[in-house]
């Protein structure tokens, strides 16, 4: 029962409740990830060995528990087609999206919600002339052939850009990089890369 004693303390913490589901934006995910990067890194240099090792401890423990919680939960959903749907509708939220990469647990790989991502951006790059296409992913790297406008004027390429980088964020938080490479170039020469980091 102390668990539950400690997470009612987090709830009241001074900085506020914690957001309710109906209240959270797009995005929140990685802004909450970015602040539990940060609350790590202030663990890390924790003057005192033994707090900061029972710190980091605490915090392994509490992801362990999270991870065998959704695991529980995905193998409910899965045995029945009722449940797998609302699985599948449940995945369509970045927060439940990105605490089930956080485990290792979400149902699809990188690749499909990359394809995914790029579906979601088309008819916007599609609008301003332009349009890409998926070259590969590897390693958590992104490869993607741009065409018409936004491969060739540079205001055009940070349109595609932004729009892209925000689209396949959204869906794939795990890439690490995406190389944009002008497709009329491809076959000619390797040099308009269009770095998105």
């Amino acid at each position: 029962m102390a668990a539950v004693a400690v997470v009612e303390r987090i709830a009241e913490a001074p900085d506020g409740p914690l957001t309710p589901p109906e209240s959270r934006k797009p995005g929140e995910f990685k802004a909450q990830t970015d602040r539990v990067e940060k609350l790590a890194a202030r663990l890390e240099q924790a003057n005192d060995p033994e707090t900061r090792a029972a710190a980091l401890e605490l915090v392994r423990s509490v992801i362990e528990l999270h991870g065998a919680a959704l695991q529980a939960l995905i193998d409910r959903c899965v045995a029945t087609p009722e449940g797998e749907h609302i699985l599948n509708e449940a995945l369509q939220d970045d927060l439940v999206s990105g605490m089930f990469l956080l485990h290792n647990l979400h149902p699809e790989d990188l690749e499909t919600r990359v394809l995914r991502g790029i579906e979601s951006v088309r008819p916007y790059l599609q609008s301003h002339g332009g349009d890409c296409k998926l070259a590969g992913v590897h390693n958590g790297v992104v490869r993607l052939l741009l065409h018409g406008s936004c491969g060739s004027c540079p205001s055009s390429s940070l349109t595609l850009k932004n729009a892209v980088e925000e689209a396949l964020f959204q869906v794939a938080p795990d890439i690490k990089e995406i190389i944009a490479e002008n497709a009329a170039a491809e076959s000619t020469t390797a040099s308009n890369f269009v770095m998105i980091k």
